[in-house]
């Protein structure tokens, strides 16, 4: 399944709805859900079993759990059947079930993250910046998947223009591939961590790097180096639809390739990184884990730099393009 979160604009409001892309076009799993209960004889209650089911966010609808997956099934069969019957069917507040996805506006798939943790697992990548600093890479780095908290209300959509921070010279992409947890759990065991896993997402986690420099020199941060903004989409691509072991990485800046990767160069998995951290702390439905740069997925290892006005896209196999231009304040 390949879920998005899409805003429509209606003469009420604008609204934040969760989605299923099939066949190119967006199937609203909600109204499916509701439509469906509506013509299984449910009446007046179908709008308010559906909220409580197959509810309008991917992050409530995450913490429902498998029903909430059995709900999403529903819908988009019974969603299935009307296209092949063509027929006009509404959902219960009179929602559109279907929508083109040029007739909405793309937003992050999770557009408000429990947490943002970014882990540091291509080796590649790694080298390069301990090298700057002069630094071998930490023994620690081997024993164990390291990661720095970013900012979880900072999540920019695709096609989203992501704003160039006044206080930074030297601003840069990077290429990561990101992980959504799906399940509460604790504790984890690597050969289990699977089962927490909800799908995949492009990521990138824009960089200040003149700031983040200072910051990693003092042996704290990144925090402004990094928490001003981070791109998730275009979609989120459930597990069942994607192996993330062996995905060809691209970016493109003004569409010139300058970054080529591969997801399977990561010394480190997914699973471990969902075990490690587990480990005496609770992870929640909702939290986003990215692996950290593809080795040679950035402006610093090529030594390019983006520029106010550049559009970088970052592509990854089996997921899609994330996209967007970077803009200076006025």
């Amino acid at each position: 399944m390949r879920l998005v979160t899409f805003e429509v604009t209606t003469p009420v409001g604008r609204f934040e709805r969760l989605g299923a892309l099939v066949h190119c076009e967006i199937v609203d799993l909600n109204a499916a859900f509701g439509a469906c209960l509506l013509h299984s004889g449910h009446g007046d209650q179908a709008a308010r079993l559906a909220d409580v089911d197959a509810p309008p966010d991917l992050l409530r609808f995450l913490e429902m759990g498998s029903c909430g997956w059995e709900a999403a099934a529903r819908g988009l069969d019974f969603a299935a059947k009307v296209r092949a019957s063509g027929e006009t069917v509404e959902g219960p507040r009179g929602e559109q079930l279907f929508y083109r996805p040029e007739a909405v506006r793309l937003l992050a798939p999770l557009p408000r993250p429990v947490s943002l943790r970014d882990f540091l697992t291509f080796e590649a990548h790694a080298k390069v910046g301990y090298g700057r600093r002069g630094e071998p890479i930490p023994e620690a780095w081997y024993r164990m998947p390291l990661y720095y908290k970013g900012n979880a209300r900072s999540i920019v959509g695709p096609e989203a223009d992501v704003l160039w921070p006044p206080y930074t010279r030297r601003l840069d992409y990077e290429l990561e591939l990101a992980c959504v947890i799906g399940r509460r759990g604790r504790d984890i065991p690597v050969e289990e961590a699977d089962r927490y896993l909800a799908g995949f997402t492009v990521m990138n986690d824009w960089s200040a790097r003149d700031i983040q420099k200072g910051e990693m020199a003092a042996r704290l941060g990144p925090a402004k180096g990094k928490d001003f903004a981070t791109s998730l989409g275009p979609c989120l691509v459930t597990t069942d639809e994607l192996d993330p072991r062996n995905l060809r990485m691209l970016a493109r800046v003004n569409g010139e390739v300058w970054s080529e990767g591969n997801s399977g160069s990561s010394h480190w998995t997914f699973p471990q990184m969902i075990a490690h951290a587990s480990m005496a702390e609770t992870l929640y439905p909702g939290e986003v884990f990215g692996s950290g740069t593809v080795g040679g997925g950035c402006g610093l290892e090529l030594d390019r730099w983006i520029q106010p006005g550049d559009v970088v896209e970052l592509e990854i196999e089996g997921i899609g393009v994330l996209r967007n231009r970077v803009v200076k304040p006025s």
